[in-house]
C-alpha cells in the first residue's frame, strides 16, 4: 500500500487530489497539509503508518512554497519521494521542483488515472517527466544546475558514462528521454526488474544520485 500525503493551501484542491486517489488500487491517502511549511512539520512529527511514501506537493503556497519544501523534505526524508504538481505550464516552475530533489512533475490537469500511474511510478522508484520536460528543456534550463554534477563534484562531461556497457547506456539515453522502467523494459524487450538493475548499476558507476540526475547528466554530457 503505497501511503501519499497532499500538499496544497486550496482546501479544495486537496480534497479533489484525494478524491482522485481515493479509488486507486493500493494508494491511501495518509496526511494533508496547507502549506509547506505544514508538510515540514508533519513529517518531521511523523513515523511507522503516518510517514507517506509520496508527497504530491503544491507549488505556490503562503508560509513556505512547494519548491522550498521539497528541498527540505528530499534532504531531511530520503525515502519520501515528492511529486510536484502546479497548474502553472511553465518550465521554472518544473525544473525548480526537480533541482530541488523532486522525482516528478505533473500539471493538475491529469486524469485520475494518470495521477495514480504517476504516484505508483514514483514509488516505485521512477522519475515522472512529463513529456515537455524533456532534452530541449533540460539542455535549455540546466547547464549550471548542480544536479548536472554527482555528490557535488565537477560538471558531467562525456567521459563521465564512458564506463557504461552499450545497454547500460542505451538505458540511460531512455531514462533521459523521460521513459519509465515499465517502457523502457517494453522497448528493450525485457523484464522491468531487468532495467532497475540496469539503473542501478548505471548510478553506481556515475556517482549520481538518482534518475533526474541520470537524466539531466545525459543531456549535458550530450551538449
Amino acid at each position: 500500500m503505497i501511503s501519499v500525503m497532499v500538499v496544497d493551501d486550496q482546501r479544495y484542491e486537496r480534497l479533489g487530489l484525494a478524491l482522485m486517489l481515493k479509488g486507486a488500487e493500493g494508494i491511501r491517502i495518509v496526511a494533508q497539509a496547507e502549506n509547506g511549511r505544514e508538510a515540514v512539520d508533519a513529517l518531521a512529527a511523523a513515523s511507522g503508518d503516518e510517514m507517506p511514501d509520496v508527497v504530491l506537493m503544491d507549488v505556490r503556497m503562503p508560509m513556505m512554497d512547494g519548491i522550498d519544501a521539497t528541498r527540505i523534505i528530499t534532504r531531511a526524508h530520503p525515502g519520501v519521494k515528492v511529486l510536484v504538481l502546479t497548474t502553472y505550464d511553465q518550465d521554472d516552475y518544473a525544473l525548480g521542483g526537480l533541482s530541488a530533489g523532486a522525482s516528478g512533475f505533473l500539471l493538475k490537469d491529469v486524469t485520475s488515472a494518470e495521477l495514480a500511474d504517476a504516484v505508483r511510478a514514483v514509488a516505485s522508484g521512477d522519475a515522472v517527466l512529463t513529456p515537455r520536460i524533456t532534452r530541449k528543456v533540460l539542455g535549455r534550463c540546466f547547464p549550471s544546475s548542480p544536479l548536472a554534477s554527482p555528490r557535488g563534484s565537477a560538471p558531467m562531461h562525456k567521459g563521465s558514462f564512458s564506463s557504461l556497457t552499450p545497454r547500460e547506456a542505451e538505458v540511460a539515453s531512455l531514462v533521459a528521454d523521460g521513459f519509465s522502467n515499465a517502457e523502457i523494459a517494453e522497448r528493450l524487450v525485457v523484464e522491468p526488474a531487468s532495467v532497475r538493475r540496469y539503473v542501478s548499476r548505471i548510478l553506481a558507476k556515475t556517482g549520481l544520485r538518482d534518475r533526474v540526475q541520470v537524466a539531466v547528466a545525459w543531456v549535458r554530457a550530450k551538449m
